[in-house]
């Protein structure tokens, strides 16, 4: 099995790593001068849940189909973040996660830390909702325990009562279950590995809550509080559920809405609570392509109430922050961030790479060559679109405007042995190399609605006798993408159609690798990847 998914740590300086040159920095949330700017992370992570371990904050997300699941985010100061790991190294069932399943597998997780262990919760849509532990954030986890079987339950998020009691709250997917807009609460047994009661109805959001779900269960004052979001990812607001009872009633009030503010949703996320005393949440805003971005909001409570955001008028409704006053942090917190270079020169690949379902034998290997070497994984069928490519190698995009470039080798062995570099959504386009009967071809290829079935359009530009490329892909406001190629890494050749990017099912756009053959064979062809390296455009 390919050794993918060792965990890296990196320096104070490695988040240069992210541009490849040391004068620029990646989307920095950081004002400066004691302020923060939203979004925290301009990259796609998706319903975020977080919590406070000591002078650690570790934060979990959405992965979908994506491979390695669950990514872990560490910070010392809830604003600047930097991934650490993941807790989901394979999909299960193995054999079913093997072929690409656009947005299934990982929902919305859960993250607590219970008795010195942490614990994750998450749902499968088609499978049910399952927990993994483990006694260090960076594993070993568990193997993944089916908690609850069944369709369409998601969001899961568990809570430790004072008598030792173990729940866990849950909405529902009507994609998968048929019913949607409730919120629904149940007893587990005490290694909270097992539900040991019926589920109970705590709220029903059909009349002024619609689709509401994404909940997180907290105790104070002797209160029971559910934060949820309702109305739709993109046009919903955040919603205070309180009882004094785990089963309800609940009264119910609005938290943080859109109002005059250009922040959309915003939803579900996140409280947590600061060695400071201060209270803050997390949440993310879709952005279309850009996915699904990370929001930090400041957070005060008011007649047991918590009210989140900026609230001018005191109603206890609050509006997301475009800039605040960072969080008072004990100590001299380093800044982190996101890596997104990558010279490929690690015995593993850098934490910011996933693929599209559970690895296949012969996909990928480092090398000590300072490459990272990509099989021409077989195809069947030539004409179908890439929607399907389990063999992908993406990341996200990693702020609004950037240029990745990266110098490739390519060494075919059969007719139509391709590797290409791709912008990746329900609408793709690539630039490749490609052999053809008679050479070696740079070619630009685009699919629009690649979702439903439709076929690519491919442009040979130019025949090249030699085996090296560099391939440039610069994206501009609304996700506009340009894509160009050089044969010495200097002068660069313009392709004259651009390229709007598009998300894909439940996440934002990405940027990548595939390399594909349609010839059975005993030795296949190959790419080495020598870099890929983001600047500012």
């Amino acid at each position: 099995m390919i050794k993918t998914f060792a965990i890296l740590f990196f320096s104070l300086n490695s988040f240069f790593l992210c541009l490849g040159q040391a004068d620029s920095k990646p989307w920095w949330p950081d004002k400066g001068n004691a302020m923060y700017s939203n979004p925290l992370l301009h990259a796609d992570f998706s319903d975020p849940d977080a919590i406070r371990v000591g002078d650690d904050y570790y934060l979990v997300a959405s992965s979908f189909n994506c491979v390695p699941g669950i990514p872990i985010l560490h910070s010392k100061d809830l604003v600047h973040w930097q991934l650490i790991g993941y807790a989901l190294h394979r999909l299960l069932p193995e054999e079913y996660f093997s072929t690409v399943r656009p947005g299934a597998a990982v929902w919305a997780p859960s993250i607590r830390y219970h008795n010195k262990e942490f614990y994750i919760y998450y749902p499968d849509p088609d499978f049910g909702i399952y927990l993994i532990k483990s006694k260090n954030i960076n594993g070993p986890w568990s193997s993944p325990i089916l908690v609850q079987a069944g369709k369409g339950l998601i969001d899961p998020c568990p809570l430790w009562d004072d008598d030792g009691k173990v729940y866990l709250v849950h909405a529902f997917a009507g994609s998968r279950a048929g019913i949607k807009s409730i919120l629904v609460a149940e007893q587990l047994n005490a290694e909270g590995t097992k539900v040991i009661n019926d589920e109970v109805m705590i709220y029903d959001g059909h009349q002024i809550d619609p689709t509401v779900e994404g909940p997180k269960i907290y105790k104070q004052n002797g209160y029971y509080y559910v934060l949820a979001p309702a109305g739709g990812v993109s046009t919903g607001w955040q919603l205070a559920l309180r009882s004094k009872n785990i089963y309800g009633p609940y009264q119910r009030k609005i938290i943080l809405a859109q109002g005059n503010t250009n922040i959309n949703g915003p939803h579900q996320g996140a409280w947590v609570h600061t060695t400071s005393g201060e209270d803050w949440f997390l949440h993310f805003q879709d952005k279309a392509a850009y996915g699904r971005v990370l929001h930090l909001q400041p957070m005060h409570w008011k007649n047991n109430w918590p009210v989140i955001g900026i609230n001018e008028d005191s109603s206890g409704k609050g509006e997301p922050a475009m800039q605040y006053r960072l969080p008072k942090i004990y100590g001299n917190p380093k800044p982190l961030s996101l890596v997104c270079s990558d010279e490929f020169n690690a015995p593993s690949l850098g934490l910011q790479w996933q693929w599209q379902a559970n690895p296949g034998e012969g996909w990928a290997f480092p090398n000590a060559m300072g490459s990272l070497r990509l099989n021409c994984v077989y195809q069947k069928d030539i004409s179908v679109n890439k929607w399907l490519l389990p063999n992908l190698l993406l990341q996200k995009f990693p702020e609004e405007n950037f240029v990745a470039t990266t110098k490739i080798s390519f060494n075919p062995a059969n007719i139509n042995d391709r590797i290409g570099f791709i912008v990746f959504g329900k609408d793709y386009a690539y630039l490749s190399l490609v052999k053809k009967d008679d050479g070696l071809y740079i070619s630009f290829n685009k699919c629009l609605h690649a979702n439903e079935s439709a076929n690519e359009d491919e442009i040979l530009l130019k025949k090249i006798t030699a085996n090296n490329i560099y391939f440039k892909i610069t994206v501009a406001n609304n996700a506009v993408c340009t894509f160009s190629y050089s044969e010495d890494g200097s002068l660069f050749q313009n392709i004259s159609e651009s390229f709007t990017a598009m998300s894909g099912m439940w996440v934002g756009a990405k940027i990548g690798y595939f390399c594909n053959g349609y010839t059975k064979t005993n030795d296949s062809g190959f790419a080495d990847l020598d870099w890929i390296r983001f600047s500012k455009k």
